[in-house]
């Protein structure tokens, strides 16, 4: 892994969605390589956040604008002219794609479309991911993973513009980055947690608002099993995929990043898991949701493929997300620099 982040060292790379959640990790890391960075998003979504508890902005080049602004868009790729892009911004959760359709489905769909139009124009660009997620796929509910040509189908508007956004991604590359041979991958992660994220409506967010306000944790659906795993596993992967499509672009595809088996566990066990760690009499209730929209109860990745391509495995179990977690909200409470804390987990990942 020191040798892909090395790799960026000098690299033009461009991160929309740079002040979300991922969108922070990946640009604290990429910070790290010595890259130029550029990042292109709206305001932090949640107060607090991540990208301003860092102090992001003082070390990228950074543009607060909406994804749907092609104009504001193309400017910004005549401006940095970047080798590498990650894209990440995005409508990210699955109760606010029912709560608001059309702005889920114009960000996550022609987000897409918009970036994707401006690599098409741009030369400089030799590399590109695409961030999804794991539910873009038809969920049937089986017991076995999903693999990466399993059919496309997200049931809810968040899930399903996600599965739209890699099917423009897929028409892009057949009509103009085919004979360019510019390498595209999508990416599709599993639930992911870590220091940072505030996000509503996601469990290990709500979990750490609760014990911080001395209240039980409320679980909704405690037996609906998810692949968890920390942010720097997909982080890390994408960057992976980034430099290796980059020198090869017969790497470039689709991949699932999921963590093994064994993580895939229920979200009653996961909140367990946070409750031992946090300690200081942390304890959750089952409290099921009136007329709650529908969520998948059962969703497990094949990340079969991306082990063998690229020798890619996940290094941290479900216990040390967690652990990991905890410890730098534990430091944040502390009022220590967020940056710190963040540099020495991405060490200790490395």
């Amino acid at each position: 892994m020191d040798n892909v982040l090395c790799f960026y060292a000098g690299k033009k790379v461009l991160i929309t969605g740079h002040t979300g959640f991922k969108g922070a990790w990946l640009s604290q890391a990429l910070l790290n390589t010595g890259a130029d960075v550029f990042g292109y998003a709206l305001n932090p979504p949640t107060q607090p956040n991540l990208y301003s508890l860092a102090e992001i902005d003082s070390n990228i080049n950074s543009v607060i604008a909406d994804i749907r602004d092609l104009d504001k868009l193309k400017a910004v790729f005549e401006t940095a002219k970047p080798e590498i892009v990650f894209h990440l911004a995005a409508q990210p959760i699955v109760k606010e794609g029912y709560k608001n359709p059309v702005e889920t489905y114009s960000t996550n769909v022609m987000g897409t479309v918009n970036l994707l139009e401006c690599v098409r124009i741009t030369d400089s660009v030799k590399s590109v991911v695409n961030v999804t997620t794991d539910k873009v796929y038809e969920n049937k509910e089986w017991c076995w993973g999903y693999r990466e040509d399993d059919r496309l189908n997200g049931l809810d508007p968040y899930s399903n513009s996600k599965s739209c956004s890699e099917l423009v991604t897929y028409s892009y590359i057949q009509s103009f980055f085919k004979e360019r041979k510019l390498p595209i991958s999508t990416m599709r992660a599993g639930n992911v947690i870590g220091g940072g994220d505030f996000a509503p409506n996601r469990i290990i967010p709500d979990c750490i608002r609760s014990v911080l306000q001395k209240r039980k944790i409320i679980v909704r659906n405690p037996y609906s099993i998810r692949p968890y795993q920390h942010v720097l596993e997909p982080i890390m992967a994408y960057l992976l995929v980034a430099k290796r499509q980059y020198e090869n672009f017969n790497i470039a595809g689709c991949y699932n990043i999921g963590p093994d088996d064994k993580d895939c566990i229920t979200t009653g066990e996961l909140v367990d898991i946070f409750c031992n760690k946090w300690a200081d009499g942390a304890s959750w209730l089952h409290q099921s949701e009136i007329n709650a929209p529908h969520e998948a109860n059962f969703l497990r990745l094949d990340s079969s493929k991306i082990k063998k391509v690229l020798d890619w495995k996940p290094k941290w179990n479900v216990n040390t997300a967690i652990e990991k977690t905890v410890e730098w909200t534990k430091e944040w409470k502390e009022n220590n620099n967020i940056s710190d804390i963040m540099d020495k987990q991405i060490r200790q990942y490395i």
